[in-house]
């Protein structure tokens, strides 16, 4: 018979991996939800940016392309428009990284969860014009649309200096 800790353990490990609702559109509405223990009524939930997070590293190795908006091909506003539309019920964002920085609320690094976006200033006055964006990761790691020769791709954001900030919409 196996002990307890070990039937938890296993569970937690299930529980961490990637959500269910990342592998379904609009017709998963709620997000994926752990099994309780027998005898326990406790479920664990994964949060919109968890799932976010994690279609975004799903889709790393696709191709880019200018204008590009799904798997066939895309562009770095198209990545990340396309993960907040693919994400549990989906939430509708703007095409352009500059119309998404403008449709999010602005957050320090400190307040940003893996899931939330890291958009790309032309200076380091972090009100300028944004002309890159990808979906953050967690710690210095985001998921971007880069180059027609590279696609997209996990990188740390830190090439960009001090001209980068974080959006939300969902906390």
């Amino acid at each position: 018979m196996r002990p307890n800790w070990l039937a938890g353990a296993a569970v937690a490990a299930v529980t961490i991996g990637v959500p269910a609702t990342v592998l379904a559109g609009p017709g998963f509405a709620r997000p994926a939800q752990a099994a309780p223990l027998s005898g326990t009524t406790a479920t664990t939930s994964a949060t919109f940016n968890q799932v976010a997070a994690a279609l975004a590293k799903k889709l790393v190795g696709d191709p880019y392309r200018s204008g590009g908006t799904s798997p066939a091909g895309f562009d770095c506003s198209g990545l990340t428009q396309y993960v907040y539309a693919h994400t549990g019920g989906g939430k509708p964002i703007p095409r352009t990284a500059q119309d998404q920085f403008l449709a999010f609320r602005q957050i320090s690094k400190a307040d940003a969860q893996p899931g939330d976006l890291v958009f790309f200033h032309d200076s380091t006055l972090l009100t300028t014009y944004v002309y890159h964006v990808g979906v953050y990761e967690g710690g210095v790691d985001i998921v971007a649309a880069a180059t027609p020769g590279e696609g997209v791709l996990l990188q740390a954001y830190t090439w960009a200096g001090d001209t980068v900030s974080f959006g939300t919409i969902t906390h």
